[in-house]
């Protein structure tokens, strides 16, 4: 077996593989049944419909004429095929990451929104790079300088998406546990809360806190991501980091679970003017 590290998934390959899945279950038709009037082998099949991996062409040409899609419909998804493996946001160092991580990368590059909830963590596209650094360190003791800067790196670079053109829409939601730990300390604490002030002033950054005061809520069962994309087409996201591994949501009930959860954090925070306020006491409470 090859130890050759496979490319992560693009939201491409993903749009793909949920289209073929709806064009087998609209043909009435199981793994098997395609498999032995294609000859296109099972677990290739499975693998192709789980975005892991891409189908050759003639293998989706063979698959769409079983299927009996339509001309125009036929051309779209050839040209989603040919444009499956493009993955520009990809930087030589990426290859050291985790390849969850890599793939979550891909996806936030790609997102028109992310809707993001932490209980414990000020979220990842508005940390300081002392934040950063300092909460890596903490998470990860036994990691190397290297592998510490890297990650850091990674994360610096991520936040460029919300000053690009169209810039990503985030809505980020934390506890207030978030901003009252002493990540590195005070110092940088002040710095973070600052920070988080500043970035919060752009209309496509929403920040809301929920106070300690607010008691028990839906969110305190852990942290997860919600993402859609520019196009209707592609399936919508959710990211969940467990310490069992990281977890990539697609399906539909999924999807509006956590759409469900998000909604109901942001009705139990603070709106946003009062957030900033609690950020710039949390400030001033360690000047």
């Amino acid at each position: 077996m090859s130890d050759r590290r496979q490319n992560p998934p693009t939201v491409r390959l993903r749009r793909l593989a949920a289209e073929l899945r709806r064009l087998r279950s609209a043909a009435a038709l199981t793994r098997e049944e395609v498999s032995e009037a294609t000859g296109i082998n099972g677990v290739t099949l499975y693998r192709i419909e789980k975005a892991r991996a891409r189908p050759q062409k003639r293998t989706l040409v063979t698959l769409l004429q079983l299927y009996g899609v339509s001309e125009t419909q036929r051309l779209d998804l050839l040209a989603v095929q040919s444009g499956s493996n493009d993955q520009g946001w990809l930087r030589p160092y990426h290859s050291e990451l985790p390849e969850e991580y890599t793939a979550y990368i891909g996806f936030e590059t790609e997102a028109r929104t992310v809707r993001n909830y932490e209980s414990l963590f000020v979220p990842g596209l508005i940390q300081t790079e002392g934040y950063a650094r300092a909460v890596i360190k903490g998470v990860l003791p036994t990691a190397s300088h290297k592998e510490i800067e890297q990650r850091v790196q990674a994360r610096m670079e991520r936040q460029g998406l919300l000053v690009k053109e169209p810039p990503l829409q985030l809505w980020a939601i934390i506890d207030e546990a978030a901003i009252r730990r002493l990540v590195g300390g005070p110092t940088l604490m002040r710095e973070q809360a600052r920070h988080m002030l500043q970035v919060t002033e752009a209309p496509n950054v929403t920040l809301q806190v929920i106070p300690f005061e607010k008691g028990a809520h839906a969110g305190m069962t852990g942290s997860f991501v919600h993402m859609d994309f520019p196009d209707p087409a592609d399936p919508e996201l959710v990211y969940v980091d467990t310490p069992a591994g990281d977890l990539f949501l697609e399906a539909d009930a999924e999807i509006r679970r956590y759409k469900s959860m998000f909604e109901r954090l942001q009705a139990v925070a603070l709106g946003p003017d009062d957030s900033a306020d609690l950020l710039a006491v949390a400030t001033e409470a360690r000047d």
